[in-house]
C-alpha cells in the first residue's frame, strides 16, 4: 500500500529592518552569471555628473533566478491588466561631458 504524500507548509515569518525596508533607487541593473549564480549589481547613475554607484547587489543560483523571472513576469502582467501597459523610455545617448555655462 502506498503512503499518501501530504505537502506541509510553514508560514514563514519574514523580518526586515527599517534601512532596508526603506530601499535604495536604482535606474540601471547590469546581470551577469556564472555556471552556478546569477550577479544582479543594481546601480544609480548621476546623468548631470556621468558617475554611477552600486547600490545593492543580490547573487542568486540559477534556479532562484529563474523564479524570480517568473514572478517578474507575473508581477508585470497583473501591474498592466490594473494600471494600462507600461511604456518603455527612449533612452537619448549620453553626453560624454557635463557642461555649465555662467
Amino acid at each position: 500500500m502506498e503512503e499518501e504524500k501530504k505537502e506541509i507548509k510553514k508560514d514563514i515569518k519574514i523580518e526586515i529592518d527599517e534601512q532596508t525596508g526603506n530601499g535604495v533607487y536604482s535606474n540601471l541593473a547590469v546581470i551577469s552569471h556564472t555556471d552556478g549564480e546569477f550577479i544582479f549589481d543594481f546601480i544609480f547613475i548621476q546623468p548631470q555628473f556621468g558617475k554611477a554607484k552600486v547600490r545593492s547587489r543580490i547573487i542568486a543560483s540559477p534556479a532562484h533566478a529563474k523564479r524570480m523571472l517568473a514572478a517578474l513576469k507575473d508581477n508585470i502582467a497583473r501591474y498592466e491588466a490594473q494600471f494600462g501597459e507600461i511604456k518603455e523610455a527612449v533612452i537619448a545617448p549620453q553626453e560624454t561631458k557635463t557642461r555649465y555655462y555662467n
